[in-house]
């Protein structure tokens, strides 16, 4: 006798694959068990699931023909049978029928109309039969489709192929298991995202968590001067709309303040905003750190890693010293940025993001373009919006203002009484270059604020106000802070320009000044000095 007919005496199957169900929440996993259970039937010949999703190989599907939008179609995602002379590889997904556009054939016509359709015996009802030659070798007799709906939508069909004619009981059987089904997948989707958004929300607890550790951001922009006042009001403009932004400037101005600020005033407040410095990370590693990777996808992957453009999706990513990504790099980041899909390193697998970039850079990267070390196409796509930061020497009315927060968050941080700036620390304070821009200004304060005394500062006024002594060439022997701190970014300076940029390896920065590249990396990002230096 026929084992669909004898389903409702022995529900052990059934009950054994709803359990299964209920307890599998990974889609992939899920998928398998229903139609491996369903294979297992001895009437059984053929089980496949197909899901609703976005149209992807238009061009070369066997039905594109017949497709009449090629938007969503279904995709075969799951496959378990037996053929007739137990050869051949039945859970395969690439076969001929491993896409139907909506409302064809008989597989989108379930989908379409999310009505069943049972065809007790195919050799009476041959309108449904692509290829009656497969079904003759096969041994095929009925077949039952039921669609996968859950919360009144449509997600997919099951399909089965059976050896008997497809009776009352296994007609019973696949619409018990495809409402059951249904509810899972919805479930296993629910599940998935709601483990992406825990990922992402770790990955950016962990990114924030270094980044506040590795610098000291002062939280805010300060400054009521004409040039400081005109990058606010583009901020307020443009900070609402989605358009990639470009922020130029030169070390120490805080372009990471504005990105910040333009993350907060943005519709993606609520997101994350990662940030990624670009000239900290050597070069082989920079796909695995924007992309992620997957275990084992090279030495030393014990495990799988996701992405910068993982972390920040549905928010902000934040590229500082966009200029320093080398040129091979350039290209992946394009396609990203224009496509938003991306695959992690070792994963054939293609993913989709949805960020919004902010680059920054203290490089001339229309120089960068026109001496072929930077992608045209990707300046251009970066450089949607410029926002140019001014240096302090051109705001110098906003510097009593910006020192006063300073000293407020560096008093706190010492646990010390705030001091006061006087009249004359402020003139001196203000007539000074400042090159290296707030990031100097904040370090000379620091420095004032551990040598001094109760309230008052400590301003090396002697160093401010004279010109550094050359290295070779100490005054009587001795040099003052300021001046070994100079010494110090001239030698950085002067070691980049020799190894024409290079850090790591033999003949590169770190070699020639005799420490580890990792310390390299840190004094160079105290100092605000570009990774590379323009040749």
């Amino acid at each position: 006798m026929p084992y669909a007919a004898d389903v409702a005496a022995d529900d052990a199957l059934l009950r054994h694959l709803l359990i299964g169900m209920g307890q599998e929440l990974e889609l992939d996993r899920l998928l398998a068990l229903i139609v491996r259970e369903l294979a297992a039937i001895p009437s059984v010949a053929l089980a496949r699931i197909w899901l609703i999703a976005a149209g992807d190989i238009c061009p070369s599907c066997p039905l594109a023909g017949e497709c009449p939008a090629r938007e969503r179609c279904l995709h075969l995602v799951a496959s378990a049978g037996r053929p007739a002379d137990g050869h051949g590889d039945w859970g395969r997904l690439d076969g001929a029928f491993r896409r139907f556009p909506l409302g064809v054939r008989k597989i989108g016509r379930i989908a379409a109309t999310n009505t069943g359709l049972i065809v007790a015996d195919l050799a009476t009802d041959a309108q449904w039969i692509a290829r009656p030659e497969w079904v003759r070798a096969e041994g095929i007799i009925g077949f039952g489709g039921k669609p996968l709906a859950a919360r009144g939508e449509v997600v997919g069909v099951l399909g089965v192929f059976t050896r008997v004619p497809f009776d009352a009981g296994m007609c019973t059987l696949t619409e018990v298991i495809a409402n059951h089904a249904a509810i899972s997948i919805a479930n296993a989707r629910a599940f998935a995202e709601l483990d992406r958004l825990r990922r992402a929300s770790e990955a950016e607890n962990d990114l924030l968590k270094a980044d506040l550790a590795a610098t000291g951001a002062f939280g805010a922009i300060i400054g009521a001067s004409a040039p400081i006042r005109a990058v606010t009001e583009r901020i307020a403009l443009i900070a609402p709309t989605p358009a990639s932004v470009l922020i130029t400037g030169e070390s120490g101005t805080g372009k990471e303040l504005v990105a910040r600020e333009l993350h907060r005033r943005s519709r993606r407040a609520a997101g994350p905003l990662v940030r990624v410095n670009c000239a900290a990370i050597p070069d082989a590693l920079f796909e695995s750190e924007f992309f992620g990777h997957a275990r084992g996808a090279f030495t030393g992957a014990t495990g799988d890693r996701q992405g910068r453009f993982a972390a920040a999706d549905g928010g902000t990513l934040f590229l500082d010293e966009v200029g320093e990504i080398p040129l091979a790099m350039q290209g992946k980041l394009l396609r990203v940025l224009q496509e938003g899909t991306y695959e992690r390193v070792g994963e054939d697998r293609t993913r989709s993001t949805d960020v919004r970039v902010i680059a920054a850079t203290n490089r001339d990267l229309g120089e960068a373009v026109r001496a072929g070390r930077f992608r045209e196409d990707l300046y251009y796509r970066l450089n949607v919006v410029p926002v140019h930061l001014p240096p302090l020497r051109e705001r110098r009315a906003d510097i009593g203002a910006i020192a006063r927060h300073l000293l407020m968050r560096l008093a706190q941080r010492f646990e010390r009484t705030p001091p006061r700036l006087t009249r004359a620390d402020l003139d001196l304070l203000e007539a000074q270059p400042w090159p290296g821009n707030v990031r100097e200004l904040g370090n000379c304060l620091e420095r004032a604020l551990i040598t001094g005394r109760g309230e008052r500062l400590a301003l090396d006024l002697a160093a401010l106000s004279a010109p550094t002594p050359p290295l070779d060439a100490p005054a009587d022997g001795v040099r003052s802070e300021t001046a070994m701190v100079a010494a110090e970014r001239r030698n950085l300076q002067a070691a980049l320009a020799q190894s024409g940029g290079r850090i790591f390896g033999a003949g590169g920065a770190a070699e020639l000044i005799g420490i580890k590249p990792t310390t390299l990396i840190s004094r160079l990002k105290k100092h605000g000095i570009a990774r590379k230096q323009d040749p």
